[in-house]
C-alpha cells in the first residue's frame, strides 16, 4: 500500500489531511513531535511527504532541503505562505510541488497522485534491508546518510545487491563490469572493491561487502 507522511504541527489540520488520505486509500502517518523529525520520517520510508513550511525548531525548508539529499521520495510543500519567493525557494531546494492552504482535498490528492505516478515510473531502486540503491544515480541512501557512488562502484554494488544474500562470483563480476573476465587484471577489481567499501565506510556501512573465500562477495546487511 502506498504510504504518504504529513509533517503539519497544527493538530487539527493534521488529523484533517491524515482522513484525506486516508479516506482515499492509502496508508498514512503524521509527525507529532518537532524536536528532531527526521529520523522518524526516513523510518517511516514514505512514497510522499506533505510538508509544513512553518514549523516548530527546524523550519520546512531546511527540513525540505535535508530530506532531499537523503532521501528519494516526493516532497509536497502545503503552507500558508503564498509568496512567489517563498514557491520559488521551496522548488529550488527539492520541492517537487507547492500547494497554498486553504486547499482543496480534491487539489491535494490530485497532486499527490500525479506525483505518486511520476515517481512510481521514474524511480529505479533496488534494495536489501535497509540499504537502498538508486541505479539511475548511484547513489547509496541508509538510515540518515548518503553516499553517491562512481559508475564502477555502483555497478558492482547492484549486482550485490541483485544477488543478495547469494554470493557474487568474481567471473560474474568481471563480466558485469567489462563484459568478459578474459584479459582483465583482477586486480582492477579488487582496486575498485577497496573503493566501494570505502565509500560505504563513509555514511556507517563497515564491513558490509564480505569476502567469500574461494568463491566471490556478498552482502551481510545487518552488519552496519
Amino acid at each position: 500500500m502506498t504510504k504518504i507522511i504529513v509533517i503539519e504541527d497544527d493538530i487539527y489540520l493534521r488529523e484533517e489531511l491524515v482522513n484525506t488520505f486516508v479516506k482515499k486509500g492509502y496508508s498514512v502517518s503524521s509527525i507529532s513531535s518537532f524536536d528532531a523529525p527526521e529520523k522518524e520520517i526516513l523510518n517511516n520510508n514514505p512514497d510522499l511527504a506533505v510538508l509544513d513550511i512553518n514549523l516548530p525548531g527546524k523550519s520546512g525548508f531546511e527540513l525540505c532541503k535535508w530530506l532531499k539529499a537523503r532521501a528519494s521520495f516526493p516532497i509536497l510543500i502545503l503552507t500558508a505562505r503564498d509568496t512567489l519567493s517563498d514557491e520559488l525557494y521551496a522548488l529550488g531546494l527539492g520541492a517537487d510541488d507547492f500547494l497554498t492552504k486553504p486547499c482543496h482535498p480534491d487539489r491535494l490528492i490530485a497532486r499527490a497522485e500525479r506525483l505518486l505516478q511520476t515517481y512510481g515510473k521514474v524511480r529505479n531502486l533496488i534494495q536489501a534491508g535497509d540499504i537502498v540503491l538508486d541505479i539511475d544515480t548511484y547513489k547509496v541512501i541508509w538510515e540518515n546518510a548518503h553516499v553517491v557512488l562512481s559508475d564502477t562502484e555502483g555497478r558492482i554494488l547492484k549486482a550485490l545487491l541483485e544477488c543478495y544474500p547469494s554470493v557474487v562470483s568474481k567471473q560474474k563480476l568481471l563480466i558485469e563490469l567489462w563484459g568478459s573476465e578474459e584479459y582483465v587484471d583482477e586486480n582492477i577489481l579488487q582496486v575498485n572493491m577497496t573503493r566501494l567499501r570505502k565509500s560505504l565506510d563513509s555514511i556507517g556501512l563497515r564491513d558490509m561487502i564480505q569476502t567469500v573465500r574461494g568463491q566471490g562477495y556478498r552482502l551481510e546487511v545487518n552488519k552496519p
